[in-house]
């Protein structure tokens, strides 16, 4: 069954963005690198162009320039259309609304948006998950349980630390959801939001105005916590791979775990493929004395060095002598000759010099910023 013409996409683009703020002060959620050739918005964007939702709307706040070169006009995502197809919308869409503080007051600002859409229900989603999921199946889950909001959620051993940046659900013996923690102190095996919502058009639009009549701006606290037993919210569990970002350390994580074949085929299924921007670089080179073992590299590196166990975006560089190792090396940035680099992130176009020894561990790596000079 395909979702178009049934169902509006609403994406997320700058939420989260405190949980990295490394990797978000020029650029939204959405945009941060991922996985050697991908941008975060790639997951959700795909999966959406995948399950037949062809009406999108991108919903940002700050900080989006980078996310509007890398979309474009939705071309790869077969979303240059001029029935339905990508929208961005920035913030103050709504006349009467401002900058955003929590995910109802940004609907409220895009509200002209949704209600001008004939579909009706809306898919919500973030981009702090990478995940292949099927909304298909989430949506004829929603219909037949007869729900009001349909969560998907996964099953995850949290720290800590990254259960202080996630939602995490109850689950009835029938599926239904009955508790709603958010942020909570808590570690060990737990049902994790990935704030991935389905809901009709009508209920939402409900919230939306009564949200912006009484002041209530956050749909986790206001909605999904506070008004659980009055609303059927049913949970969908996402059986597959995922990773979420909730910090640099699980960001790191993330990437690290696609070095293993296992976690790369479950993310990358050839029959819901992850569309990204194509840029029309020349194929990866490898000089002769290269070495190169379990690592992910993009088209346009050239590696002259030794690099084991790291993702190089594309139009990297490693240098004569030069060693990488569990580190990952974003777009464009450059390793001098006889550098030994560690357990670090370097953002786009980061220039190291020849000798340099930089090192962190796989707990605490190190980050450096975007056209840093080193």
């Amino acid at each position: 069954m395909s979702l178009n013409k049934k169902v509006l996409g609403i994406i997320f683009a700058n939420m989260h963005e405190e949980v990295v703020p490394e990797l978000t002060r020029e650029r939204t959620m959405g945009s941060v690198l991922f996985g050697g050739r991908y941008r975060l918005i790639d997951f959700t964007l795909s999966n959406m162009a995948n399950s037949g939702v062809d009406e999108v709307g991108i919903v940002t706040k700050s900080n989006y320039q980078s996310l509007l070169d890398h979309i474009g006009s939705g071309r790869e995502w077969d979303m240059a259309r001029k029935n339905g197809g990508l929208h961005l919308l920035p913030p103050f869409s709504n006349v009467t609304s401002g900058i955003y503080r929590g995910r109802l007051e940004a609907l409220y600002g895009v509200s002209d948006f949704i209600k001008s859409s004939d579909a009706e229900y809306v898919i919500m989603s973030d981009c702090d998950v990478a995940a292949t999921i099927d909304y298909n199946a989430v949506f004829e889950a929603h219909v037949k349980s007869g729900a009001d909001i349909t969560a998907v959620y996964a099953s995850s051993n949290l720290t800590l630390e990254s259960a202080a940046h996630s939602n995490v659900f109850g689950i009835d013996e029938s599926g239904r959801v009955n508790n709603v923690m958010i942020n909570p102190q808590i570690s060990g095996e737990c049902n994790v939001s990935l704030n991935i919502y389905v809901i009709s058009k009508t209920l939402l639009m409900s919230m939306i105005l009564d949200g912006a009549a009484n002041g209530i701006y956050s749909f986790a606290k206001s909605i999904l916590q506070a008004r659980c037993g009055d609303y059927k919210i049913m949970g969908y569990k996402h059986e597959g791979y995922f990773s979420k970002i909730t910090s640099v350390k699980t960001y790191y994580d993330a990437n690290m775990a696609l070095l293993c074949t296992e976690n790369r085929k479950s993310l990358f299924n050839d029959e819901f493929p992850i569309y990204t921007k194509v840029l029309d670089n020349p194929p990866a080179k490898f000089d002769i004395g290269a070495k190169v073992k379990n690592s992910l590299i993009a088209d346009g590196c050239i590696i002259e060095g030794t690099v084991e166990n790291s993702i190089l975006f594309r139009g990297a560089r490693v240098g004569k002598g030069a060693v990488v190792r569990d580190s990952i090396i974003m777009q464009d940035t450059v390793i001098g000759k006889k550098c030994e680099i560690s357990c670090v992130i370097t953002d786009k176009a980061v220039n190291i010099s020849d000798q340099k020894i930089l090192g962190g561990s796989k707990n605490y790596p190190i980050y450096i910023g975007k056209k840093a000079q080193i």
